[in-house]
Formats: structure tokens, sequence, C-alpha cells
């Protein structure tokens, strides 16, 4: 609730129609610091994939941790996102990214996958809601982190195992 354009163009030492022509609301600088976030998220996991061994077992599991990493390592995600509850534009945008996301996992998936690519990314996107109820119990201190990641990774080589969509 603190964070305003004045409080930032204070912080930040330049003068308020900075901020304004810059930002133009709070709800501007909120989605943007929320691009912002998700685009540092997105680097990490790409990093991450890059160097990671080429087995179905390890993307899975470098998936998985950089999904609970992002949940854990950035908990200013989570503010933003509740503080712009409720807008219209940030729905858009959470779209676009899961989108984004689900496209950045099918493709890192695709290569150990036995399924069409449209059944495996419509799978991702199941992968992506199960990440999302893990971390909800992680966060409710129901799961340790590695309980967690084991979970998912265990759920992702499920899918890659699975033949239905071919």
């Amino acid at each position: 609730d603190g964070l305003t354009l004045v409080t930032l163009a204070e912080e930040a030492g330049v003068s308020r129609p900075i901020a304004y022509d810059h930002f133009a609301t709070r709800p501007g600088l909120l989605l943007a610091l929320y691009r912002r976030l998700d685009e540092r998220h997105r680097a990490a996991i790409t990093r991450a994939l890059q160097d990671a061994a080429p087995s179905a077992g390890e993307i899975a599991r470098v998936i998985s941790v950089a999904y609970f990493a992002c949940a854990t390592a950035m908990p200013e995600l989570g503010a933003v996102s509740a503080a712009l509850r409720g807008n219209p534009e940030v729905e858009a945008l959470q779209r676009e990214l899961a989108d984004s996301y689900t496209d950045l996992m099918a493709a890192a998936l695709l290569p150990y996958s036995r399924l069409a690519p449209s059944a495996l990314r419509l799978g991702c996107v199941g992968m992506l809601g199960a990440a999302e109820a893990i971390a909800a119990e992680l966060n409710r201190d129901r799961a340790t982190d590695d309980e967690a990641v084991t979970a998912l990774t265990d759920a992702i080589l499920g899918l890659l195992n699975t033949t239905a969509g071919r």
C-alpha cells in the first residue's frame, strides 16, 4: 500500500511528472513490476533448462525446482498480484504470461514426450494447475520444499509417459 508513484519518484530521486509520464497510474506501475518479476523468473528457468542434463527426469526436476523457487524466492510477486486483484489488465497479463510459461514448459518437455504437441501443451496447463495446488500446500506448511518438488516432478513424468494424446 505504501508504493505510490509519489513515493517511487522520491525514492528514485526523480520528479513526480517523470514517474507519472512513465507509469501513468499506480496499477500501471504494479503491472510493470509484475511483468519484470515474471521476466526474472523466466530468465532463471531458461538458464536452468539450458544447464540441465538432457533427460526427462532432469528437465522435469528443473521445471519443478524453478516453479517453487519463484514461489519462495520472490514473495513480492504474490504481494504485487494481490495488490492488482480485480484489475482487468492484470487478468489479461496473467493469462498471457501463463500461456508463455506453458509454451516454455511444453517446448522443454517435447523431446521426452510421446504426446502430440497440442496434447502435451494441454497437459502442461494441467501441471501448472497442480503446481499451484502444491504451492498452496507448501505455503500452508503441509509439505516441505523437497516433497513439493518431488510431487510435481513425478506428475510431470507421469504426463510424459502418457500415450493418450498420440
